[in-house]
């Protein structure tokens, strides 16, 4: 067990998630039955078969599933590596992953990063965008844009403010469709919203119902559902319907009008974190700091 290669640990997440030998070798650059060697002695060493044959592709085995959380462990913990020794000692230099929502990656981020990195020229960055946290105790993420107070220990954090959200529909669709008056017009509208109550949705519901009491989130009937935020926002744009939406992004866009402002409001509480034994790097202290900064500007409107 002590001389198993980390790649054959690597391969086996590919397989893992990818659900076959051939999509793993194209993801990590090898031949396929370089992939089966892999798996075939990394199911030697620990005794166990790890995947069965189905109609499906590759299914992992019970053994397979017990081991997937310490080899993304040991994925973590070697991309962490390789990012600090991609750096020098007192120089913004090397790489920096950040984590952050998609709308938030995409909408906001971009500019902000763009400053950073003229300045810094030999700064890199990764960005990692989902609305799920990533840990960043076991430095999945060097430094992490959240929509929630950061509830670990051992991170610093500073509060950007709340960026607030809204209802809002394209102007195309609302002279289709006409403007809402009161929330029980919606019953004659199409709505936006996700295609699965997943935690994340599950979390913003009980938002709403807290942040806008009077909003009939029970009873809406989302007529255009996707699992993406980017999705919907690019929906909102295209006239589908009427979905929610940052005001800071709305406001770029003429063409997209408040819906509601007085019955649907809700408030994100907008934090940066990192690891508190990064905050003495140079190349991660500029860019946190740019980050807040950034969004700071942003929540104020500038």
């Amino acid at each position: 067990m002590n001389d198993i290669s980390w790649d054959y640990y690597r391969t086996f997440l590919a397989v893992l998630r990818l659900g076959s030998l051939s999509a793993a070798a194209r993801e990590l650059g090898l031949t396929q039955p370089t992939v089966g060697r892999h798996i075939d002695a990394l199911e030697e060493a620990v005794g166990y078969q790890l995947f069965t044959r189905s109609q499906q592709g590759l299914l992992p085995t019970e053994p397979a599933l017990a081991m997937k959380p310490y080899a993304e462990n040991l994925a973590a913990t070697t991309a962490a590596m390789r990012r600090l020794a991609s750096g020098e000692i007192g120089a913004v230099k090397g790489t920096v992953r950040i984590s952050a929502s998609e709308v938030i990656g995409v909408e906001i981020l971009p500019p902000i990063l763009a400053r950073l990195q003229d300045e810094y020229r030999e700064l890199e960055i990764e960005l990692s965008l989902s609305d799920s946290l990533e840990d960043l105790l076991k430095r999945e993420a060097d430094i992490a844009v959240r929509m929630t107070s950061p509830a670990q220990d051992a991170l610093v954090a500073r509060h950007i403010g709340e960026i607030p959200l809204g209802l809002f529909a394209h102007g195309r669709y609302l002279e289709r469709h006409g403007y809402p008056q009161s929330p029980d017009d919606l019953a004659d509208h199409r709505l936006i919203g996700f295609d699965r109550r997943t935690a994340f949705v599950r979390a913003a519901v009980d938002r709403i119902r807290t942040a806008s009491p009077n909003f009939p989130i029970e009873n809406i009937r989302w007529g255009y559902r996707a699992d993406s935020n980017l999705a919907q926002l690019a929906a909102i744009r295209a006239g589908v319907g009427i979905g929610i939406c940052q005001a800071g992004i709305a406001e770029r866009e003429p063409d997209l009008i408040r819906i509601l402002p007085e019955v649907f409001e809700l408030p994100l509480d907008t934090w940066v974190a990192m690891h508190e034994n990064l905050k003495s790097s140079p190349r991660w202290r500029v860019t946190f700091d740019a980050l807040v900064e950034g969004l700071m500007a942003y929540v104020r409107g500038r």
